[in-house]
């Protein structure tokens, strides 16, 4: 009897189906975690264009900033590094720029982050109206306020005096983001930061 049940191989398919099945799950599974965190990383490299190019048509989050050029000699340039950088972020429910919440707009915050939706003092991402621009938000989807950093930086642009203040580069980047998985929710992998940099325009919002 003991001989018999040593050679039977009864029941060996499934014992090495049971092995297989969960290598191959695994695989699967992650197959679809990685292309879920792809579709991430592009939504948030689409959010920081979309946010870039609103800060550079929109009036100045640093409020400080059309003051900040020396103004001593009209019409001479704006040499690069003429003042310090403002840093424009939230912390928590309080926007500040270099720290200083009194130069900071919320209101201008709010139109890069929802676009031209309602201004809510909240990270709620309302739905576009018609002929409404979208904002952040609408691109990356579980964006935060104080997940977005608006940096005004003096590179050589501009002249002293000019009517709408200096010309800045502004960059516009995400801080504190983790990819968010289907299946490896146990897994906490921190989203690199990225950026994307633009010369300012016209920096004045037009409101419909």
């Amino acid at each position: 009897m003991l001989k018999r049940f040593a050679k039977s191989e009864d029941g060996a398919a499934m014992v090495e189906m049971t092995i297989v099945s969960g290598l191959l799950f695994t695989l699967v599974l992650g197959f679809v975690d990685f292309g879920y965190a792809f579709y991430q990383w592009n939504e948030a490299t689409k959010a920081v264009q979309i946010g870039a190019r609103l800060a550079s048509i929109s009036n100045p989050v640093a409020t400080a900033l059309a003051t900040a050029a020396p103004t001593a000699n009209p019409g001479a340039p704006v040499a690069a590094g003429a003042y310090a950088p403002f840093v424009c972020k939230y912390t928590g429910n309080t926007g500040a720029c270099n720290g200083d919440s009194t130069k900071f707009s919320a209101n201008d915050f709010s139109r890069i982050f929802r676009g031209d939706t309602a201004v809510t003092n909240d990270n709620t991402c309302p739905p576009l109206g018609a002929n409404q621009r979208s904002g952040m938000c609408h691109f990356f989807r579980g964006l935060r306020r104080d997940n977005i950093v608006i940096t005004y930086t003096a590179t050589g642009l501009g002249y002293q005096t000019r009517l709408s203040g200096p010309v800045p580069t502004i960059t516009v980047s995400l801080q504190n983001l983790t990819f968010n998985f289907f299946f490896l929710r146990f897994t906490s992998i921190a989203m690199p930061s990225m950026l994307s940099t633009v010369t300012g325009e016209d920096m004045k919002s037009v409101y419909p």
